[in-house]
């Protein structure tokens, strides 16, 4: 045999290897089929045929896991009209009772993963009321038909890999794997390759069970936003009142400034103190100059992370701001109106037009289409706060 016969074997076989990949990781077709493959996929990643049959035999397609997928709507809102329904006064209630009920797991979560009970209670209560409303789909069959939907595939099939390992470890029955449609599960709705990597087995029983464990559920989301970058010790997010000659430019996530720049510009708490002047901070209004305004120091950005929608993460920060004390937040300057999902969809369409990238024309006001609002402003000669008014829609 020549001196690289070998490798012309080897890499035969690897393309042999590469071709059956690419085949099996296409989507659409005959769902079977395409289930079949998948079996085939996951034994290659070490899932035992036990465990594949237990979790896969009889999974058939769900139509509205696709139709949930495809009408999300929910982050169009305002920040103040999502707040006002997710900041309830009754989870306010049964948030401060579950932090003084689960005071010496919380203490013992802190210690150890940094991250103070607020926090963790804000996504408790808001991703599942405190575990009341998990889901009612089953999780595999979700994951198993957004896998083979043509419009995220590549998202899905590595959460059903890792569901499927969840099940290989022995911390869930596939039966108790019940969630939303995108597969999420447990009382913090963790994706199960997070699960995966960040689950905890706080009380000890051997397993690791955000389905029902509360210490569980509670050292497994303090170690997940450890893991996010969460900073021992430092703060999240402050309410402040803004002057009226702001450089409004200056106000969006992308740029920073020690605590002490924004007070020479005449930002002020809007009680308390603000943190130390040399922590960094950015200024977000998430409804522009004339609505709310915030602070927003490092840990902020482990809210983006968690998720990347500005409303869901202003909220979920501003809820553990209200756990740990502080009052309601200020309706702000005046009143503001609120552009529709429809309006919003067609003032990203006029921003593609102009040529700006504002992602997906979704009728969300996320950071790509802030960016070009602001970019418009400026050009305008409007203030630059980001935040798109009919008035700026009628002189596009």
């Amino acid at each position: 045999m020549g001196r690289f016969a070998g490798t012309g074997l080897a890499l035969a076989a690897a393309f042999i290897l590469t071709t059956e990949a690419a085949q099996a990781a296409k989507c659409g077709g005959d769902f079977n089929r395409w289930l079949e493959e998948f079996k085939r996929e996951a034994a290659a990643e070490g899932i035992s045929p036990r465990i594949i049959s237990q979790s896969l035999n009889g999974v058939t397609y769900n139509p509205k896991a696709v139709q949930l997928d495809r009408a999300q709507r929910v982050f169009s809102q305002s920040f103040l009209q999502f707040s006002d329904r997710m900041v309830a006064q009754y989870r306010l209630t049964k948030g401060k009772q579950l932090i003084k009920k689960y005071g010496s797991i919380f203490s013992r979560v802190e210690q150890q993963y940094g991250v103070p009970a607020p926090i963790i209670v804000g996504f408790w209560g808001l991703e599942t009321d405190f575990g009341a409303f998990m889901g009612d789909m089953s999780t595999i069959r979700s994951l198993a038909t957004m896998a083979f939907d043509c419009r995220r595939p590549e998202k899905f099939r590595p959460q059903l890999i890792a569901a499927l390992k969840i099940i290989e470890r022995g911390d869930l029955h596939p039966k108790q794997m019940i969630g939303p449609w995108a597969g999420e599960l447990g009382q913090t709705q963790f994706l199960p390759t997070v699960y995966l990597t960040d689950a905890v087995d706080f009380d000890g029983d051997g397993r690791r069970d955000l389905m029902k464990s509360v210490p569980d559920v509670l050292a497994s989301t303090g170690k997940h936003l450890m893991n996010l970058g969460w900073r021992r010790g430092e703060p999240w997010l402050q309410e402040v009142r803004v002057p009226s000659n702001m450089p409004w430019e200056q106000a969006n996530l992308a740029t920073q400034h020690p605590v002490s720049q924004w007070s020479q510009w005449g930002v002020q708490p809007a009680q308390g103190r603000l943190a130390s002047g040399g922590l960094q901070a950015s200024l977000i209004l998430p409804m522009g100059r004339n609505g709310p305004a915030f602070l927003a120091y490092p840990n902020f950005r482990v809210y983006l992370e968690w998720n990347q929608s500005l409303v869901y993460a202003t909220t979920a920060a501003y809820y553990a701001t209200r756990l740990a004390g502080a009052p309601k937040v200020s309706r702000g300057k005046s009143e503001v109106a609120v552009l529709s999902y429809q309006q919003i969809k067609a003032l990203q369409q006029k921003l593609v037009k102009r040529g700006y990238d504002v992602g997906k024309v979704d009728g969300i006001i996320g950071e790509k289409t802030r960016a070009a609002v602001r970019d418009v402003q400026k050009k305008m000669g409007l203030p630059a706060d980001s935040y798109p008014t009919a008035g700026l829609l009628n002189k596009l």
